[in-house]
């Protein structure tokens, strides 16, 4: 289980608006989107220090799989609702990393989630992670938000 109560340092925060397209029928934000919610987030800290995911695929040759995920589900949000996912506590390794992200809306902790990524090449393979890669996720995570 993971702890909600536990403090995350943030290193990056991104907004999503809630649409119809993310709900049930009862306006409540079906519970695996929240996945793809944390998935633009990260996407987007990448994009922050000059990681495209398209580029290291064509010209490193690698790109990061999802190769755990758990989450906790503590409160809805509903349809219009603007939350944000905050991402933070890199726990970096040679060839994958731990990643906390919360989703929340104002100080409402909704979702909270520890995501295991690998870097794998594009046969699949575990490959360590680009040193400069590397370096800059190092440097994003002395960061303070």
């Amino acid at each position: 289980m993971i702890d909600p109560q536990s403090s995350m340092r943030v290193i990056h925060t991104h907004p999503i608006r809630i649409y119809y397209e993310d709900t049930d029928c009862a306006g409540v934000v079906y519970y695996s989107n929240y996945l793809r919610f944390a998935e633009r987030a990260r996407t987007e800290m990448f994009r922050g220090i000059g990681f495209s995911n398209i580029e290291y695929s064509k010209c490193e040759g690698i790109t990061f799989a999802v190769r755990r995920c758990d989450a906790e589900y503590l409160k809805p949000a509903f349809l219009d609702d603007l939350v944000e996912v905050d991402t933070g506590n890199l726990d970096l390794q040679g060839a994958s990393f731990w990643i906390n992200q919360n989703v929340r809306r104002y100080r409402d902790l909704l979702v909270t989630m520890r995501i295991r990524l690998a870097c794998v090449d594009k046969e699949g393979q575990v490959s360590r992670i680009p040193k400069q890669l590397l370096t800059n996720l190092q440097k994003l995570n002395r960061t303070v938000s």
